[in-house]
């Protein structure tokens, strides 16, 4: 008989009953559960509401559970439907009528809420772990190419001077928002709905504020209502996880081009790369193509929740079972993406010649001429249209602008001297772009530094 079979008169329908099981999924919450139910029993026990006794049988029983569950010594039933039943009737079964107690002062909607709430927050924990994993090897690979010249793009067209490190650094920034939203998202979902009940608490005399506190929870959730029914954090996760496969995403789809021979500006490392089974030239950037693909996996998995939620009225309805098997997933996705991307980042040969080849040609240093003029006196808007000319001149005779004569650039102004030469220079380009946040070697310095400081103090805290 099911545990909350008492008012009904018929077995469920084995398709029903199929149909409604959580335990394939929710079992991976055994730990949650079982370390919940352990401090509800202690709290109730503190409280006078089942004595002592009962208190000592059920934290022996949960813990031998617990025990058996992780040396695989337990088999979880369908019929009980999901986790939380299974835990609880197992108790009953080794410690009798002391285990039917626990569940006093508590539903299955705070029981559930809970459990998944305190999984969310161990999860974020691992993720931040890993991507300052990443954050670290980007920062090295940053410090070896301060110097390394590749051309900046815009529209997928070469733009500006800067340098590989800067290139880094710009996903460096990114991934270090991430980890802040996932920190956000921890504090704000650090509230203990156990206590809530069904939907509107309870009648027995019991302390919220000592359950939260003893399982690390900043304070009780301030409305039973609210507590059971919110799923914000989980869309607040999936969402920062959404976000963070974009980057991830992006960053593959570069890394994707600049291995190709049409930019050739990194080698993938052969562990981090795939053959063809029909064309031996072939090294293909598969682990950084997966990537980018299962990014659409996470985003499905929020929409896929969102749209759970949407219509749902208060409180608890059993819509929100479908609440697990999205985050489950995408938190499984993003935890094995983030290795593997770090791993292959770690390992990526770069290429300096090739860029530098590639920032040599497409007139990258066209602003810096334009600059040029605009600091010997001239209104930037005409300098602009003169080194316009420039360019469409250099254009028809295939040079480049630092390969045309002084002559041929004070056609255009008499402004021109022989100082041009090194101020259309990449690395003098490149180098004098100091402006806070630019690729000039002091200031790629300095977001290492910065970044290296962000890490430590998120690793420590």
């Amino acid at each position: 008989m099911k545990l909350w079979g008492g008012r009904f008169r018929k077995e469920t329908n084995s398709l029903a009953n199929d149909f409604q099981s959580s335990i394939q999924f929710d079992q991976r919450l055994y730990r949650e559960d079982i370390t919940g139910s352990i401090n509800h029993a202690a709290m109730l026990a503190a409280q006078g509401i089942i004595s002592q006794e009962d208190a000592a049988a059920i934290h022996d029983g949960l813990v031998g559970i617990l025990t058996d569950i992780e040396d695989g010594k337990v088999q979880f039933s369908a019929d009980n439907e999901d986790i939380h039943m299974n835990v609880e009737a197992l108790l009953t079964a080794r410690i009798g009528d002391a285990g039917k107690r626990l569940h006093t002062a508590r539903s299955r909607n705070d029981q559930v809420a809970l459990d998944f709430r305190m999984y969310v927050r161990d999860a974020v924990g691992e993720l931040i772990g890993q991507l300052l994993e990443l954050e670290q090897v980007l920062c090295r690979r940053a410090r070896e190419h301060q110097n390394t010249v590749m051309p900046g793009y815009t529209h997928l067209q070469r733009a500006q001077p800067i340098s590989f490190a800067q290139h880094l650094l710009a996903y460096g920034a990114m991934f270090r928002r991430d980890v802040t939203r996932l920190e956000d998202c921890r504090k704000r979902l650090n509230e203990c709905p156990l206590g809530c009940g069904a939907l509107a608490g309870t009648t027995y005399p019991i302390d919220r504020w000592k359950t939260a506190g003893e399982m690390d929870f900043d304070r009780p959730c301030g409305n039973s209502l609210d507590g059971v029914s919110d799923r914000d954090y989980a869309l607040e996760l999936l969402s920062d996880l959404s976000i963070l496969m974009m980057h991830l995403s992006r960053f593959s789809e570069e890394i994707i081009l600049w291995c190709s021979w049409e930019f050739k500006f990194v080698e993938l490392d052969d562990a981090y790369s795939t053959g063809s089974s029909i064309m031996p030239q072939k090294k293909n950037p598969d682990m950084a193509e997966l990537v980018r693909g299962k990014t659409g996996r996470v985003y499905g998995d929020l929409m896929g929740l969102l749209t759970v939620m949407k219509g749902l009225p208060l409180a608890y309805n059993k819509d929100m079972q479908e609440d697990k098997e999205p985050v489950f997933d995408a938190l499984d996705t993003v935890k094995i993406c983030l290795p593997v991307f770090t791993g292959m980042l770690d390992t990526m040969r770069v290429l300096p010649e090739n860029m530098r080849k590639a920032a040599g040609r497409g007139f990258i240093n066209a602003t810096d001429c334009a600059d040029y003029l605009a600091k010997k006196g001239l209104p930037f808007r005409d300098a602009y249209t003169a080194v316009g000319r420039l360019v469409a001149d250099c254009a028809a005779k295939g040079k480049t602008l630092e390969e045309l004569s002084l002559e041929e650039l004070r056609a255009v102004s008499d402004l021109f001297e022989e100082d041009v030469y090194e101020a259309l220079n990449l690395e003098t380009c490149m180098g004098q772009r100091k402006s806070y946040g630019g690729p000039a070697v002091e200031e790629t310095g300095r977001q290492i530094e910065e970044l290296t400081k962000f890490i430590e103090e998120y690793s420590h805290g």
